[in-house]
């Protein structure tokens, strides 16, 4: 996996891809289309940032480069790459359960906050993607 050069992009499967965390100097591209919705990408080195229609969608620190997010109504699936771990927060469904898998290993249970953030922890070792999946229970 490499780093995505033109910051975000639309993949043949719907999904998404977004971030660059090898910039030295923060970049951001807004008024991104994307199957009817609006996608405004924030990434650098030290975070990546990506909204929604305005919305929160998915942030890392530090910074990390992000391919087939796909989001449903029940799952978030994703594999990210970047240079060291990094915490990762998703919006959810507010004080909603869900079982998280990293890197094909189940890594448990958490449920969100009143707010909808899940925070987690992905450990990430240079040049290497983890596939990283949220499903609600």
């Amino acid at each position: 996996m490499a780093v995505i050069s033109e910051l975000i992009r639309s993949e043949a499967d719907g999904s998404i891809s977004f971030g660059d965390y090898t910039l030295a100097d923060k970049k951001k591209l807004e008024d991104f289309k994307h199957e009817g919705d609006l996608y405004k990408v924030k990434t650098f080195a030290d975070i990546t940032k990506l909204e929604k229609n305005g919305m929160f969608v998915y942030e890392s620190v530090p910074g990390t480069a992000v391919e087939k997010f796909h989001c449903s109504a029940d799952t978030v699936s994703f594999t990210v790459e970047g240079e060291e771990d990094a915490m990762v927060t998703l919006e959810l469904e507010p004080e909603t359960e869900y079982a998280i898998t990293v890197g094909g290993a189940e890594a448990g249970q958490m449920k969100t906050n009143l707010g909808g953030k899940l925070n987690l922890s992905v450990e990430l070792d240079p040049g290497v993607a983890v596939e990283v999946q949220v499903k609600r229970i």
